[in-house]
């Protein structure tokens, strides 16, 4: 479960620092620029590489605890940079951080084991996530960091976008908006030679047709949703900007942890009972948040900020996510399946109750002793449960880079 400190996630800072290197190495090559500035004034760099008008765009940071984008993306600007045949025939744009702000406030550049990664955790309430606030606020409240996406994307009408995310314990899968024939292969076997589990029925694809294992296709906007009560819709999030210019997008997962329950394919015996008894954990868990917050709140008066509006929202997509589960589950759910749901349902709680923790220790609030308590008995619950290992990190890069590079050649087939 452990693994050597020297293993750590670049900082946005130290990813700005490598883009300069590299721009001022190859500068008739490479061009660093501000393309936009966040909410607390923080510049957004993007990295391009090549002259084509063909262009990939490649964005990392999209979810400040999602940190490998980062390491892959710096090593796709030298692979681009190195491999003339890279960018033969297409030009490469790299957003270093779509969410700068986001990444101040994430804390965990090596975490040594799921307990020390959700120390200092930190995930953005939705409205206030650069790809998904689209889908839950209009169009004239989106926040700074999305209007400079959805600009670059304007500018430069992309074939292929790549949003680089991960999980913390799980598989690797990949979701696109449109189906990039010949992926599935190549994504597969990548994974087999690093030993990465592909989670077949990721919970973040649940309802989506598959064009390969672990390789999911967003379904038509008409259809409906596998978890109607879940606010953010994947179709009309950044992603399908992209389709404006006749281009796609693929979002390309990676685990730190890899279990390899996420990938077992075989039938579960007793799927709806199984949804049954996910739904009630989700409820309780969340209930033993809530009863500490609920303590906690009179003394909180001023410390209203990102960390607690974030597990606010966590906390209040509960209720209705759970009445989802409580409905018959798809056709033919498999073990996979239903281990990805547990592993939703173990991170929702335990996430608000990670970022609240960070609020009542700032506050040397009496309640932080029960939090804590709470925080390391689920993340070492969790990691017994799905028999967690850790993915090394050249591993995580390898096969998100690989997997990229991949559907940068596919993707001409399908887009032209």
């Amino acid at each position: 479960m452990t693994h050597p400190i020297d293993e750590r996630y670049p900082s946005v800072t130290e990813l700005t620092w490598a883009a300069g290197e590299l721009s001022a190495h190859r500068p008739d090559l490479c061009v660093l620029r501000q393309i936009g500035t966040s909410r607390a004034g923080r510049p957004l760099h993007l990295l391009s590489v090549g002259r084509s008008s063909r262009a990939v765009l490649v964005v990392a940071g999209a979810h400040a605890n999602e940190p490998t984008g980062g390491s892959t993306l710096l090593y796709l600007a030298e692979q681009a940079l190195h491999d003339r045949a890279l960018r033969a025939d297409v030009s490469w744009h790299f957003l270093l951080c779509a969410d700068p702000d986001g990444a101040s406030l994430h804390r965990t550049p090596a975490p040594r084991s799921l307990l020390d990664y959700h120390r200092g955790f930190f995930r953005p309430a939705g409205p206030e996530q650069p790809e998904w606030s689209p889908s839950v606020l209009p169009p004239d409240r989106l926040p700074p960091e999305t209007l400079a996406l959805t600009g670059v994307i304007d500018e430069l009408r992309p074939y292929l976008q790549v949003s680089l995310h991960g999980t913390d314990l799980g598989g690797t899968w990949v979701q696109l908006t449109k189906d990039v024939p010949g992926l599935a292969e190549p994504f597969a076997k990548s994974a087999a030679e690093l030993h990465i589990p592909v989670e077949t029925g990721a919970s973040d694809a649940a309802g989506w047709p598959a064009s390969g294992p672990g390789v999911h296709v967003m379904p038509a906007a008409e259809s409906d949703a596998a978890f109607p009560s879940l606010p953010d819709d994947a179709r009309h999030s950044t992603w399908h900007h992209a389709h404006r210019y006749g281009g796609l997008t693929a979002i390309v997962e990676v685990p730190m942890w890899a279990s390899d329950l996420v990938g077992d394919p075989a039938p579960h015996p007793a799927p709806a009972e199984a949804m049954r008894q996910l739904s009630r954990r989700l409820r309780r868990d969340t209930l033993l948040v809530e009863e500490i917050l609920e303590d906690a709140a009179p003394r909180l008066a001023g410390a209203e900020g990102p960390l607690l509006r974030a597990a606010r929202w966590a906390l209040e997509l509960v209720p209705g996510l759970a009445d989802d589960w409580g409905r018959p589950p798809p056709p033919g759910a498999t073990r996979a399946y239903i281990s990805s749901i547990d592993a939703f349902g173990r991170r929702l709680p335990l996430r608000a109750a990670a970022m609240l923790l960070r609020v009542l220790r700032e506050r040397e609030d009496q309640a932080a002793a029960r939090l804590d308590e709470l925080v390391a008995h689920w993340c070492a619950a969790f990691t017994e449960r799905f028999r967690a290992r850790w993915v090394p990190m050249d591993h995580q890069v390898e096969h998100q880079s690989r997997t990229v590079v991949e559907a940068m050649r596919q993707a001409l087939a399908v887009t032209g």
